[in-house]
């Protein structure tokens, strides 16, 4: 079998729980996608439009920092890239998380957290930013998922590649 990674960025933990959760399930490895600048309590505060956030998710071509790129992307045929919804996509860190390496022949897997809110256009977002990847449909997954739930639900692509 081809080595899997999850990646994942998580703003309050919550999605850090659940690709920790999804790595022990695969047996994959992990990475932590860091924002350059850390964001802050009032940086994520969805209620205010002009907070670090808001701003960010009103412009598509914002682009966040990433604190420290992966030197072993190659290694890896199959990635789970993992975030919190904001405004029923990927945060703008996904997107330079994606500009940030050649995925060509690889095939990503989103899954998100949110209480709520679905996945909404990103598998289209993926695809549009990963062009030589193959970008399989996503998942929501609810911060109480299981690690046998995940293990499920993953397996059953690991075992295509």
């Amino acid at each position: 079998m081809s080595k899997s990674l999850v990646a994942y960025f998580s703003a309050s933990g919550v999605t850090e729980k659940v690709a920790e959760r999804l790595a022990k399930a695969t047996s994959s490895d992990i990475s932590e996608i860091v924002p350059s600048e850390p964001y802050t309590d009032a940086d994520l505060n969805w209620r205010n439009e002009n907070s670090r956030s808001s701003v960010e998710m009103k412009n598509k071509s914002s682009r966040p920092a990433i604190a420290e790129k992966l030197d072993s992307m190659s290694d890896y045929h199959t990635i789970f890239v993992g975030f919190p919804i904001w405004w029923y996509r990927e945060p703008s860190i996904i997107d330079t998380f994606l500009e940030s390496y050649d995925f060509s022949g690889r095939t990503i897997i989103p899954f998100a957290t949110s209480g709520g809110s679905g996945m909404g256009d990103v598998k289209d977002n993926f695809k549009k930013i990963a062009k030589d990847a193959n970008v399989i449909e996503g998942r929501r997954f609810p911060s109480s998922v299981t690690e046998k739930e995940l293990a499920d639900w993953a397996m059953t692509f690991l075992n295509r590649n």
